[in-house]
């Protein structure tokens, strides 16, 4: 595999712009992950030691929300923005956007103004106020990221052919996860050695190699304009009309929508997972559990684009969903950080699959000029229930504990895995034929796709 492998990264390497591409996607997307973690490390800390600890449950639930409603508003107009507008500007202005929500919450983080608001969601319940201004600074970053990721996905079948999709996608998330993870656990050892805000230097330099790397992209990512473009309100119907018509996405966006409901439910307590069900409060940890996910998710990714997917690649979706909720169960019956790493790298495995299959199917089979719009759909539908399942995951922790939290969950997620197998049909359809990659020559833009099933 490494033999073969090795050349097709070459390969997607060797065209115009792409090394520059890759950096800058792999970079953007870990920093979001860095910040996590401090906010997973700083929050639950708030409330251990007191006799309120388990408000740190909700306060985590409200950060969740805190990125989940502006992501899915930003997410409703992004993909629009993405074929509508210079995608390289709209990068290099999303990012923008991420650095100063990052100096704004180290900011937050430095002043650490005292004081606390009561709020009526728990008996005698309480939020910090730095807490409270840590949320919105959190929420122009998720948001930035948001609009950042369907302008970037939409951009590589510009660069890439279509054969060469699946390594271009693995390539980039692996890349991401490694630097994700590696950064991860560098946050991690600086939380324990000195002030939080000094931690978020980490994707603040990220961020900033992002803009760096986006300067170094020469080629052109604009998507085509067979027509005049649209009011944008139109604009964002058609990505939802021709995701409705295409059975297999739709129903492929269905199930991520329940995935991520019940992995909202779980994850958005994680921070409350390490500090009260692992009994950990070394930031070292928190970092490790994050790394771990991510890193699993890069070897998940690279994994796949070696496994021919494509012609069924909705069978596998529907295997990993199945093994992802085992996963999930797992972690709610481990009590130790040795047992609790190996099976977050297993989660981390399958969703990372899963993203990789996605990515390559929607750009292999939809047209270029409607490609933005269709991922912010996709985007829109998938994340429309994070919200109710990050609120619930932090009342039904509050309620029952983590460990019923947990198993809800993953116990939930393997019964929806079951009825995907049984059902879906244009689901266990989806799939294509990659194209035999072009003769050596400069880069040009993606040949017409070949899908397995014509589009509506």
């Amino acid at each position: 595999m490494a033999a073969e492998g090795t050349p097709r990264y070459r390969a997607v390497l060797g065209h115009e712009s792409v090394p520059a591409f890759v950096l800058a996607g792999a970079l953007q997307f870990a920093a979001p992950a860095t910040a996590l973690v401090i906010l997973l490390f700083a929050v639950p800390g708030a409330y251990a030691g007191t006799a309120h600890a388990r408000d740190g449950a909700i306060a985590l639930a409200l950060l969740g929300l805190a990125s989940a409603l502006p992501t899915l508003a930003s997410a409703f107009f992004s993909g629009p923005l993405a074929d509508r507008h210079d995608r390289h500007l709209l990068l290099r202005i999303a990012n923008l956007v991420s650095i100063l929500a990052t100096a704004g919450l180290a900011l937050d983080l430095y002043a650490r103004p005292s004081g606390d608001l009561r709020l009526p969601l728990a008996p005698s319940f309480y939020l910090p106020v730095w807490l409270v201004l840590a949320y919105p600074a959190w929420a122009l970053l998720i948001s930035s990221a948001t609009i950042f990721r369907p302008a970037y996905n939409a951009s590589i079948p510009r660069l890439v052919p279509t054969a060469e999709l699946g390594v271009a996608n693995g390539l980039v998330y692996a890349i991401a996860a490694g630097t994700s993870a590696a950064a991860s656990l560098l946050v991690g050892v600086v939380l324990d050695v000195g002030p939080t805000v000094y931690a978020l230097a980490v994707p603040f330099l990220l961020f900033l190699g992002t803009q760096v790397a986006l300067a170094g992209v020469r080629a052109d990512l604009s998507a085509p304009r067979p027509r005049p473009a649209r009011r944008i309100l139109p604009a964002v119907r058609e990505g939802f009309a021709y995701l409705y018509r295409r059975r297999d996405l739709f129903e492929l966006t269905i199930c991520a929508l329940v995935v991520n409901l019940l992995t909202a439910l779980a994850f958005v307590e994680l921070g409350f997972y390490v500090r009260f069900w692992l009994d950990l409060s070394n930031g070292f940890w928190y970092g490790a559990m994050i790394a771990t996910s991510t890193a699993g998710a890069g070897v998940g990714m690279l994994a796949i684009a070696h496994a021919r997917f494509e012609p069924r690649a909705g069978r596998v979706v529907i295997a990993l969903v199945l093994l992802m909720g085992t996963t999930v169960v797992g972690l709610g019956f481990v009590r130790t950080i040795w047992l609790a790493l190996p099976i977050v790298f297993a989660y981390g495995l399958l969703p990372g699959m899963v993203q990789t299959v996605f990515l390559s199917s929607a750009q292999a089979t939809v047209p270029n000029e409607i490609l933005g719009r269709v991922f912010s759909a996709d985007e829109v539908g998938s994340y429309a229930l994070v919200p109710v399942g990050q609120a619930t995951g932090g009342a039904l922790t509050y309620a029952i504990g983590v460990q019923g939290t947990y198993l809800t969950a993953g116990f939930s997620i393997v019964g929806l895995g079951l009825v995907m197998a049984t059902g879906f049909g244009a689901l266990k359809e989806l799939g294509f034929e990659p194209e035999a990659p072009p003769a050596p020559a400069a880069a040009a833009p993606t040949p017409p796709p070949v899908p397995r099933r014509p589009s509506d």
